[in-house]
């Protein structure tokens, strides 16, 4: 298949673009070196890529009959009547780690890492798009496929929003992306339908209270006792007042008030996340919270604030969405390469696209056979490049599988 050959003939060229963008990783919306050799990348297959935003790139691989060149984004191709256009999406941004995998290409920036391989995800449509400039080269590409380069994952509100605000879903009917994973062999892909990750809202309590002597806590709200009996209560309700199939997590990762034995605080505050796996369960969470850690602290005679912010949806793939890239990755890695993969409890703002458009999302096995396991965010984190010439040829694929199959029903537009 022409996908095959341009990937293997560019996979060389992707590895060291991947290896560039490690050594000079990029801070979320801070990604101007990235998007800048996105944007040359592109342009040399005679595509024609546009900036969204700072550091945003989007760029459509013409189908063979798209004609029109009229769009939502000024400058990229609109599909003609009747025409289609499939979305194929890769995140940009590094993360605030200070590296220790000792690679010869490691970051050249102190305290700034991939450690989540979105330098493997850039490379991997870079690939994707050197086979579909090929097929469409050659009058082979049945639907315009959408190239979404994407800053700023990593943070809330991150890049997903400010693309779909900008209008890189017009258009378009679904999207798709992989996500490496190196907990799970190279060769192999992880894939299910519905939820693969969670919600995560970030929720911020602050209590207050006049404060007083440690000996007289029944003349003032005890804060640091009316913050324990939330840490303590609040998942409780939880766990009672949300459907127990929902997938519903919350963690508390700081704590702090005072700083004197024998002194009452004025104030406390706690710093947790809360994470649902469930869409319907995700939109009434925060209000469940809300209302628990209110009726928790009103016993304690204490001023209680929560600041409970929606950070990123669940990751919801879609059944038809699934069996396209599921397709796609069986013939470049076999029916055995497929497997089902476990849900996530951590956040990933594709979800967002998810909200709108039917896709899906897969695990890229990216640790090399016979190696120790190691996980994401991690600063000793190392990707095997093999995975990327196979992530390049299952999004090229999909694009073509999705763009030949009928068209999914749109979800309705949710906020």
């Amino acid at each position: 298949m022409r996908i095959d050959d341009v990937v293997a003939r560019a996979e060389e060229h992707l590895v060291a673009l991947r290896r560039d963008i490690h050594a000079h990783p990029e801070l979320a919306f801070t990604e101007h070196r990235t998007s800048a050799l996105v944007v040359e990348e592109l342009t040399s297959l005679g595509l024609s890529p546009k900036r969204v935003g700072p550091t945003g790139v989007v760029c459509d691989v013409p189908g063979a009959d798209a004609t029109d060149p009229r769009g939502s984004l000024e400058g990229v191709t609109h599909p003609g009547v009747g025409h289609r256009r499939i979305a194929l999406r890769a995140d940009m941004d590094a993360l605030p780690l200070e590296e220790e995998t000792g690679l010869p290409f490691a970051s050249t920036k102190p305290g700034v890492m991939h450690a989540c391989g979105h330098d493997v995800h850039t490379a991997v449509l870079l690939g994707a798009a050197h086979a579909l400039a090929a097929l469409a080269e050659a009058g082979e590409l049945p639907v315009t496929v959408r190239l979404v380069f994407q800053p700023a994952e990593e943070i809330q509100p991150g890049g997903a929003e400010a693309l779909i605000d900008a209008g890189v879903l017009e258009g378009t009917e679904q999207i798709y992306a992989v996500h490496c994973d190196p907990k799970i062999p190279t060769g192999t892909i992880g894939s299910r339908i519905g939820s693969i990750t969670s919600a995560s809202d970030p929720v911020n309590v602050t209590v207050r209270s006049p404060g007083g002597h440690t000996s007289r806590p029944h003349m003032t709200g005890d804060v640091v006792y009316a913050l324990a009996q939330i840490v303590t209560g609040a998942t409780g309700v939880l766990g009672r007042r949300m459907d127990p199939r929902a997938g519903v997590n919350l963690t508390w990762g700081a704590i702090t008030a005072g700083n004197a034995n024998n002194a009452i605080p004025t104030s406390g505050c706690l710093k947790g996340t809360l994470r649902v796996l469930d869409a319907d369960e995700w939109e009434r969470a925060g209000r469940v919270l809300r209302h628990a850690i209110e009726q928790i602290a009103a016993p304690f005679d204490v001023e209680v604030e929560v600041d409970h912010r929606r950070g990123v949806p669940p990751t919801v793939n879609t059944q038809q969405a699934v069996a396209h890239i599921e397709q796609a990755a069986h013939e470049v890695v076999g029916e055995d390469g497929v497997h089902l993969t476990e849900q996530s409890l951590g956040g990933e703002d594709f979800g967002w696209y998810l909200r709108r458009r039917p896709g899906a999302m897969i695990r890229l096995g990216s640790r090399e056979p016979g190696t120790p396991v190691t996980d994401l965010h991690r600063a000793d984190l190392r990707v095997d490049e093999a995975a990327i010439a196979i992530g390049a040829r299952i999004l090229a694929r999909t694009g073509v599988i999705a763009g030949l199959a009928p068209a999914p029903p749109k979800p309705p537009q949710v906020a």
